[in-house]
């Protein structure tokens, strides 16, 4: 007789009893998981999550006694245990969900609206989907929560390519990653292109928060806009975004296209687009993340002539996109977290 894989164990906590039901009913209606408990504030929670030990828990940020926020600091310094954020997608909202990933949440998701009864079958097969990853991550969490603590040191740039171009795809994991990647490259750099899965009303506050702490200015593309040095583009969570080349140089195309790889921005779009048009004076970065996104277009990019460095799988919350692109051939190189800065400035240094 075989034996079935053991449930996925989640804790559901959010104050509001419609919520709890709903996520508890999604949850519940999927094979490979299970709701074990749930609580209306983190007091309850911290005992309930004590009696059942689950590999996921679905938090929510605003709630009475204590804001799960500050729920969250004290989980990943006491016991890290996969969190799945539930936030409004709001300005407010997403400087809140932007802080749960700094402090070692998973991924952030809406909240549901039991009004849009059309979108709740997406929305269901979606959490799952985030809950699957968030339980896959589960031995990893410690040591990514201990990294987040450390600050990667500054590098100083060289006598770099003037023609070169950095394309960055990135997903579940990907907002620390890159603010790993960005915050310790200098000022003086080349564009660099990113895709980063978001909702979005989450990727302004992004490239804000990024700004503040990197050397290079870091902004949410804009469509047609020029392509500068020292300064870092994040893809607008509603928007494809390309390399394009006109009369006065290299400039940002978006578009609101089908979804590629059930994402837009899709990573695949930016790199293809990187293939056709930039070559050899291109390198490119796969980072952690869920699915093959980026796979694709990294392979096209290496077949162009660019250099192609791929996130290691130990350094990855979620080893999915590198290690697809991997598997199809796309890769030159895999780095740590860590060298993958050192890396890109080697590899677009003239000296």
């Amino acid at each position: 007789m075989t034996l079935s894989a053991p449930k996925i164990r989640v804790v559901v906590v959010d104050d509001s009893a419609l919520i709890r039901s709903l996520l508890t009913n999604i949850v519940n209606e999927a094979d490979d998981m299970e709701v074990v408990a749930t609580a209306a504030d983190p007091l309850v929670a911290r005992e309930r999550i004590r009696e059942t030990d689950p590999d996921v828990i679905t938090l929510d940020v605003e709630m009475p006694r204590m804001d799960g926020i500050e729920f969250l600091r004290r989980l990943m310094r006491l016991r890290p245990t996969p969190v799945l954020m539930i936030s409004t997608l709001t300005q407010a909202g997403s400087d809140t969900a932007l802080t749960a990933l700094e402090l070692g949440a998973v991924d952030v998701m809406p909240k549901p609206d039991s009004n849009i009864n059309a979108s709740m079958q997406a929305y269901a097969s979606e959490i799952r989907d985030k809950i699957r990853v968030a339980a896959a991550a589960k031995n990893r969490l410690p040591r990514a929560v201990a990294a987040k603590a450390a600050r990667l040191p500054r590098l100083t740039s060289g006598a770099l390519n003037p023609n070169a171009l950095v394309f960055v795809g990135a997903s579940t994991g990907g907002t620390e990653a890159i603010r790993a990647f960005l915050g310790s490259l200098p000022g003086e750099c080349p564009p660099i292109l990113i895709v980063q899965h978001m909702p979005e009303n989450f990727t302004a506050s992004f490239a804000a928060r990024l700004d503040g702490l990197c050397a290079m200015h870091v902004k949410e593309a804009i469509d047609g806009e020029p392509v500068c040095r020292n300064t870092a583009y994040i893809a607008p969570g509603h928007s494809h975004m390309r390399i394009c080349r006109g009369t006065n140089g290299w400039y940002i195309a978006l578009d609101r296209g089908e979804p590629v790889n059930r994402h837009r921005p899709s990573v695949d779009v930016l790199f293809d687009s990187a293939a056709e048009r930039v070559g050899r004076d291109a390198v490119a970065v796969i980072m952690t993340g869920m699915g093959k996104d980026g796979a694709r277009g990294m392979l096209a990019m290496r077949r162009a002539g660019a250099y192609t460095l791929a996130q290691d799988e130990a350094s990855c919350i979620v080893y999915g996109m590198p290690a697809a692109a991997v598997a199809q051939g796309g890769v030159d190189e895999i780095c740590s977290l860590e060298q993958l800065a050192p890396r890109v400035l080697e590899r677009l240094n003239t000296g």
